[in-house]
């Protein structure tokens, strides 16, 4: 008996320490990181000013990545008028992720998280890959999650974002 409630013991600790990934409704987990840029961004920092779409994806300069970034990048003005601040996350460098901004033109925040510390906090890394899953987050004004995307397809990202921002703008 006195095994079984070690046991048991062991398994609650470990189940306490695992992160799961935030669901709407949840308050977003507060980071901060260095973008392409080399500077510090913090979530903290756009609570009630700005709604957030924060998206996390595998790796800068793959086909999917890339047709997403490019997505958000092309949809920016919509996202603006709509007080959207975007911020995709990846495993990769500063290094990387300037290039692939400079490359693709884009027209927001990349925060570098090659000790995928934000990738953890969000419970969004592909078991044995050791990257990102590719998960978008709107966050509301007041912090909370609104709606979460969490599907391969860029497309499914973009449709159910625009009907969550949509949302948003009724509230």
């Amino acid at each position: 008996m006195k095994l079984f409630t070690c046991f048991a013991t062991l398994l609650f600790a470990i189940s306490t320490l695992h992160a799961e990934m935030p669901k709407t409704g949840d308050s977003a987990p507060l980071f901060q990181g260095l973008d392409q840029d080399g500077k510090t961004v913090k979530l903290a920092d756009f609570i009630g000013k700005k709604n957030i779409l924060l998206y996390f994806y595998p790796k800068d300069f793959t086909g999917g990545c890339t047709k997403e970034a490019c997505g958000f990048r092309d949809r920016m003005g919509d996202l603006q008028t709509s007080n959207v601040e975007v911020i995709g996350i990846s495993h990769d460098s500063v290094a990387s992720h300037k290039k692939f901004a400079d490359e693709y033109k884009l027209n927001f925040t990349l925060i570098a998280d090659p000790e995928d510390k934000i990738i953890n906090l969000y419970d969004v890394k592909m078991p044995m890959l050791g990257m990102a899953k590719r998960v978008s987050f709107l966050i509301g004004l007041d912090g909370k999650i609104v709606h979460v995307t969490d599907a391969m397809n860029p497309q499914t990202h973009f449709d159910e974002m625009k009907a969550a921002i949509a949302g948003l703008k009724k509230n």
